[in-house]
């Protein structure tokens, strides 16, 4: 049996109750910690982490697309990229996902953070192959970036999108061959923070952050957004974003190394993503810190595992899906 599946066991509380739009009784893990009475106008009382799919290796970059009435998601280790359908459960959606090389690579070969563009096809952050990539309708991916400056990515991590089209993604080393310390096969000595315009120009926003992760904006656009996994300093930050398409100065949004050195939650800063009233809903120790444009602490979705990465979903937006270790979940927010 999986490890991961032992550990859902002690986890799983009654199955939820059923809805008339959701007949499924589904088990659940976790608690809701209210620290703010602002949350509740995000998270209903009475809400519940729901489980839909379980048994996986590590799950992560939850993105919802319209076009498919469906969740897509990576499993990182397997090389695959999941759909997750109501009604239909889980299916493999893509594999390769992010390595098509003969040899095994790394443990986490496949793709990380995954986007829709506006035209509804799928940008992958690919850990083996070293790149960003599209897939168009027709099925054929093609290459958006591969390399700064003629050396190859170490292993693109995350990404967001702007409404011009360009792309922030991070670059850390952590799908390497031979993971962070990997010296042999990384030809970019930093981890980087980069800007993909729609012509194809890459730009180093920064290469101050040591292992820089999961990337999001702010509603306006003025905001960049960071997550920094790292144990010694775990934390988000958050940039100003200039008119000439650099950053500004960053600043600590948030900071949670006295929790990650605990001992008590599992997972580090990693994937985030803004709702229109500019909230925070970042992956961190023990779930999902959900924070106030002003960095305020809202709650958390406690989910007792390493959490990678979130996103918004369903018809209406009325659920936050999320990636947490072997697990797929979801919770259902304030209309």
């Amino acid at each position: 049996m999986h490890p991961a599946l032992l550990l859902v066991l002690s986890l799983l509380a009654a199955p939820a109750l059923a809805r008339a739009d959701d007949p499924t009784p589904r088990p659940t893990l976790g608690q809701i910690i209210r620290l703010d009475p602002a949350l509740d106008a995000l998270v209903p009382p009475g809400a519940s982490i729901e489980v839909l799919a379980s048994g996986l290796d590590w799950s992560e970059g939850p993105v919802w697309s319209p076009a498919l009435d469906a969740l897509l998601f990576s499993d990182v280790p397997q090389n695959t990229v999941y759909q997750w359908k109501e009604g239909q459960g889980l299916t493999p959606y893509l594999k390769p996902s992010g390595y098509t090389g003969p040899l095994p690579y790394s443990r986490e070969s496949g793709s990380n953070g995954l986007l829709i563009d506006p035209q509804g096809r799928l940008i992958s952050c690919e850990h083996g192959d070293r790149r960003l990539s599209l897939l168009g309708p027709g099925g054929g991916k093609r290459t958006l970036t591969d390399n700064f400056q003629g050396q190859r990515y170490n292993s693109p991590n995350d990404a967001c999108q702007d409404r011009d089209g360009i792309i922030y993604f991070t670059d850390p080393p952590y799908g390497l061959p031979k993971g962070p310390s990997d010296q042999d096969t990384r030809e970019i000595p930093w981890n980087g923070v980069y800007r993909l315009a729609p012509d194809g120009q890459v730009s180093l926003l920064t290469k101050d952050l040591p292992f820089p992760n999961g990337v999001a904006l702010s509603p306006d656009e003025k905001t960049l957004y960071v997550a920094q996994s790292d144990p010694k300093a775990a934390l988000w930050m958050a940039y100003p974003l200039l008119p000439s398409g650099t950053l500004g100065p960053g600043r600590v949004f948030a900071d949670v190394t006295p929790m990650a050195q605990s001992g008590k939650y599992k997972g580090l800063p990693d994937g985030i993503k803004v709702d229109p009233q500019g909230n925070l809903w970042a992956t961190g120790p023990g779930g999902v810190h959900i924070m106030s444009p002003q960095g305020k602490l809202l709650g958390r979705l406690e989910t007792f595992a390493a959490t990678g990465n979130c996103c918004f979903g369903g018809p209406h937006q009325e659920f936050l899906y999320i990636c947490a270790d072997a697990w797929l979940c979801r919770i259902r927010l304030k209309p």
